[in-house]
C-alpha cells in the first residue's frame, strides 16, 4: 500500500507562487501606463486644437501602447489579490505567463499591421509631411525611452539564479567548469578533472576523466575537505555516466584543501572562493514573463521609432521615399521575432512543459542515490522562481515515508511544491 503526501516548501500550504519582485513590477507597470496615457491625451488634444492629423494619429497609437501595458498591470494586480484563492489549485503564479502570451499575440498583430502598411506604401507611395512626422517620431522615442528606464532592471524579474563561479551551464547533458576553476589530477589511474559544480542546485564535487583510458569506480573514490579551521568532511560519490558526482552538498564557503582518493593513491588540490556569477538556466526558470512582455512592448516601439526617424531623415535628405516603408518592414520583422520568442516561452509554461530538465534529473539522483527507484517523476513551473514536482518512489526501506523524501528534496532552491507517493519495492514489479 502506497503512502501519499505533499508539501509546499517556503510557501506553506497557501500555494502562493508569485515572483520575488511581483509588487515592484506591478508598480512600475502602472507608472508606464500613466506616462503613456498622459502623452496620449496631450497628443490627441493638441492635435485637435492645432489641426494636426498626424499628432492625433500618434496619440491613438499611444493608446494601443497603454492598452498593451494594461494587460500586464491587470495580470499583476489580479494575481496578487487572488494569490490565496483556493479555486486556483496551484496559485496564480502563471497568470503572468498567460498575460505574456496574450501580449505576444498583440505584438504579432502589430507586426502584421506595420508590415501591411509598409507594403501598401511601397505599392502606392503617399506624400510625407516631414515637418510634422519627424518631431512626432522623436517625441514617441523619448516616451519609449522613459518607459524603458522605468521598467529597466525588472524585465527578468529580479530573481536571477546564481552559481558560485565553479561552473557555467550551457544546456548540455554534462556541464563543463571554467578551466581556471577546475583542478587537474595526473596519476597512475589516468588524468581527471575535479571541479565544484553548481547549476541551479546546491554545489557538489564532480570528477570527470580527461582521457578515454581513464576509468573510475565510484566506490573507490572519495574527497575529504580540510578547511582553514581544521574541520574535515568526507564525500562519497555516485556514477552519473561519464562522470562521478558527490552524493552530499558542499557547505559554504568553498575555500579549502581537498584530498582526492583515487585507486592509485591520494592527491591534494586546493579550491578558492569565487565571486557569484549568473546562471542562465536558473535565470530562465525565475524569469517573470509578464514584465518581460511589457519590456518587449516598449523596446519594440522604441526600435520602430528609431527606424522611422532614420527612414524619414534619409527620405527628406535624398528623396528616398522608399526608405520610410523599408524601415517599417524591418521593424515588423524585428517585432515578429520578439513576439515568437515570447509566445514560445510562455506557451510552453502554460502547457506545463518541462522547462528545467536539470531539476528533474537532480531530483531523480537524490532519490536513487539512497538506493530507491523513481517510478514516475514530473517537474514543472508554477510561477516565477517556483517549480513543482510530483514523484512516485519504490523503496525497500519500510521506515522511509513521504516526509523522508521531502526532507531530502528541501535542499533545492526553487522547488516550492512537492508531492510524494511512496510504494513498497515489491509493488514496482
Amino acid at each position: 500500500m502506497s503512502q501519499f503526501e505533499n508539501a509546499a516548501f517556503g510557501a506553506g500550504h497557501d500555494h502562493i507562487f508569485l515572483g520575488a519582485a511581483h509588487e515592484e513590477n506591478e508598480r512600475r507597470t502602472w507608472m508606464v501606463i500613466a506616462l503613456c496615457s498622459a502623452m496620449m491625451v496631450a497628443e490627441i488634444v493638441g492635435g485637435s486644437l492645432f489641426g494636426s492629423l498626424a499628432l492625433v494619429a500618434d496619440g491613438l497609437h499611444m493608446s494601443t501602447h497603454a492598452g498593451a501595458m494594461l494587460i500586464a498591470a491587470l495580470a499583476y494586480t489580479y494575481a496578487r489579490k487572488h494569490a490565496s484563492d483556493n479555486r486556483f489549485v496551484f496559485g496564480t503564479g502563471k497568470l503572468g505567463d498567460l498575460a505574456g502570451f496574450t501580449s505576444a499575440i498583440v505584438l504579432a498583430m502589430i507586426a502584421l499591421l506595420i508590415g501591411y502598411e509598409a507594403v501598401s506604401r511601397f505599392l502606392s507611395p503617399v506624400p510625407i509631411h516631414f515637418g510634422q512626422a519627424i518631431p512626432i517620431a522623436v517625441l514617441g522615442l523619448l516616451v519609449n525611452l522613459a518607459s524603458v528606464w522605468l521598467l529597466s532592471g525588472n524585465h527578468h524579474g529580479h530573481s536571477h539564479g546564481h552559481s558560485h563561479g565553479h561552473a557555467h551551464g550551457h544546456g548540455h547533458e554534462h556541464e563543463h567548469a571554467h578551466e581556471d576553476e577546475m583542478q587537474h589530477i595526473v596519476g597512475g589511474a589516468g588524468i581527471f578533472a575535479v571541479s565544484i559544480f553548481e547549476d541551479g542546485v546546491p554545489p557538489v564535487f564532480r570528477i570527470k576523466p580527461e582521457t578515454a583510458s581513464s576509468k573510475l569506480n565510484a566506490g573507490a573514490v572519495s574527497v575529504t575537505t580540510i578547511r582553514p579551521d581544521g574541520t574535515r568532511q568526507t564525500f562519497a560519490f555516485a556514477d552519473r555516466g561519464g562522470y562521478l558526482e558527490s552524493k552530499d552538498d558542499i557547505p559554504e564557503p568553498h575555500a579549502f584543501r581537498a584530498v582526492v582518493r583515487l585507486p592509485d593513491g591520494e592527491h591534494e588540490v586546493e579550491f578558492e572562493e569565487h565571486e557569484h556569477v549568473h546562471d542562465d538556466a536558473q535565470a530562465a526558470a525565475n524569469r517573470d514573463h509578464n514584465i518581460r512582455s511589457a519590456y518587449i512592448h516598449v523596446i519594440a516601439d522604441a526600435a520602430v521609432s528609431v527606424l522611422a526617424i532614420i527612414g524619414l531623415l534619409l527620405a527628406r535628405a535624398f528623396g528616398w521615399v522608399w526608405m520610410d516603408p523599408l524601415a517599417g518592414v524591418i521593424g515588423a520583422l524585428v517585432i515578429a521575432n520578439w513576439s515568437w520568442g515570447l509566445m514560445r516561452d510562455t506557451g510552453g509554461i502554460l502547457l506545463d512543459m518541462s522547462t528545467d530538465r536539470r531539476m528533474a534529473e537532480n531530483v531523480r539522483h537524490v532519490i536513487e542515490d539512497n538506493g530507491d527507484t523513481v517510478l514516475d517523476l514530473h517537474v514543472w513551473r508554477v510561477g516565477p522562481g517556483h517549480m513543482s514536482a510530483v514523484v512516485s518512489v519504490a523503496t525497500s526501506e519500510a521506515q522511509r515515508n513521504p516526509r523522508f523524501y521531502h526532507a531530502a528534496l528541501k535542499r533545492f532552491k526553487g522547488l516550492s511544491h512537492v508531492t510524494v507517493e511512496v510504494n513498497p519495492a515489491r509493488a514496482a514489479a
